[in-house]
């Protein structure tokens, strides 16, 4: 079809003649009403978006001398962020002379990752960065892909309504009433006969 054709033809309809694909022999072109088109492309990536996973480092901090009930509430909650699907850090802050037994560090993180491996793998085995020994922990597959099921699930009824604002509302006058033509609309009310009361 010519280009001036197709261009009348959009333009009986009311609609846009958009280029599709301007590399095809001759180009393809489509008849679309293109704002509707660019809002549900925008709303389709918005949903995407909403639906998507976001992968957050958490920071566990522990010591060499953490002892037994701090250690469990800590890699309970450790536990949690990982089957959330985020990923941990656990970190053994040494101080002092505590520097001198790397291996208490080493043994403490071996039983966070022992303590976890139902839920979380090593990403990052344990290494040293100034006094801070620390290791990543990321979850299984497994519990990766129920947190995104869940974040999916989640996203899906959110949905934002979209009931317009009641006419009777919308209607109503911003000021008590309305001014008729020629009236001051900042007139005062009239004095009061009687006068003010002493």
């Amino acid at each position: 079809m010519p280009l001036e054709a197709a261009l009348d033809k959009a333009r009986s309809e009311g609609l846009d003649l958009v280029e599709v694909s301007p590399m095809a022999q001759p180009p393809v072109c489509k008849i679309m009403d293109y704002g509707k088109f660019k809002y549900e492309e925008k709303k389709k990536a918005a949903e995407a978006k909403r639906a998507q996973l976001i992968v957050h480092l958490k920071e566990v901090k522990l010591r060499p001398k953490t002892e037994e009930h701090d250690y469990e509430f800590k890699v309970r909650n450790t536990r949690r962020f990982i089957e959330e699907g985020n990923k941990a850090k656990v970190v053994i802050q040494f101080r002092g002379r505590e520097i001198t037994h790397k291996e208490q560090g080493t043994a403490i993180l071996d039983d966070v990752a022992k303590d976890l491996k139902e839920v979380a793998v090593v990403e990052q085995a344990p290494r040293m960065e100034g006094r801070l020994m620390f290791m990543i922990l990321a979850p299984t597959p497994k519990i990766a892909q129920r947190a995104r099921e869940q974040a999916r699930a989640a996203a899906g009824p959110k949905r934002p309504s979209t009931t317009p604002a009641s006419p009777e509302k919308a209607a109503a006058p911003a000021t008590g009433s309305a001014t008729e033509e020629g009236a001051s609309p900042a007139a005062p009310p009239p004095a009061d006969p009687t006068g003010p009361t002493p």
